[in-house]
């Protein structure tokens, strides 16, 4: 079995648990375990360098969330996400997140810029050196820290919700490629249209933004998906 970058060793931690789930939803989310692959819980303890129990647990923990099911005698198996199912995500996630944008960039505090852009920094460098599960935590981080400067904390739940639900089985396919660069760097964009107060530019940035996920993200030309999202 082809090794993960997502699957390592993992040290001592509060919770093998949490740290196996983590690492194997950003696998699977990045395309690193690709839909249709079985994968095995000794297999995966041995890439993890714990115990077999932590591994299922997570294993179960993620077919709750319906990234994996169960194959008798063999494993489970990575999930395929359907079309419809991206497109509606990406439908919800635009309602909530592009208005939320344009909120964040009416009352964001310029104080908080540095922290942004150490968020984004980190979100470069790690698609730079094609860490995708660092990548993945912190973009997660980045974006809800934005819909956190509406004030609505159910927002920030939802969003968060959405983004675990979110497959961009594409990512770790474009590992040195200008795609993800350019994705990497509209963080740095929107932090510029944030601060100087540009809601118009900072709510289409984040329209087209959350669209990769049907375009580079689905291993498709950005105007086709855009195309197909309409339709």
């Amino acid at each position: 079995m082809k090794t993960s970058q997502s699957i390592h060793r993992i040290g001592p931690v509060a919770s093998l648990r949490a740290e196996v789930e983590q690492a194997l939803s950003s696998a699977i989310i990045s395309g690193e375990l690709e839909p249709g692959k079985v994968v095995s819980v000794p297999t995966l303890a041995a890439q993890f360098e714990v115990s077999a129990t932590p591994v299922r647990e997570a294993m179960l923990d993620l077919e709750k969330r319906g990234f994996v099911e169960s194959v008798r005698n063999k494993g489970f198996r990575i999930t395929h996400v359907g079309e419809d199912d991206l497109r509606e995500i990406v439908q919800v996630r635009r309602w909530l997140e592009v208005p939320a944008t344009r909120l964040a960039a009416e009352v964001f505090p310029a104080e908080d810029l540095p922290r942004f852009r150490s968020l984004a920094d980190k979100i470069k460098q790690a698609a730079t050196e094609g860490r995708f599960a660092d990548y993945l935590a912190a973009d997660s981080d980045f974006h809800l820290a934005i819909m956190r400067l509406t004030g609505n904390g159910r927002l920030v739940r939802l969003v968060a919700e959405l983004r675990s639900q979110t497959r961009m089985v594409g990512l770790a396919e474009l590992r040195d490629t200008v795609e993800l660069e350019k994705s990497a760097n509209e963080h740095h964009v929107l932090l510029d249209l944030l601060a100087a107060g540009k809601p118009d530019e900072a709510e289409e940035l984040m329209h087209r933004h959350i669209g990769h996920i049907l375009g580079w993200w689905a291993g498709r030309r950005e105007d086709q998906a855009e195309i197909d999202a309409s339709a």
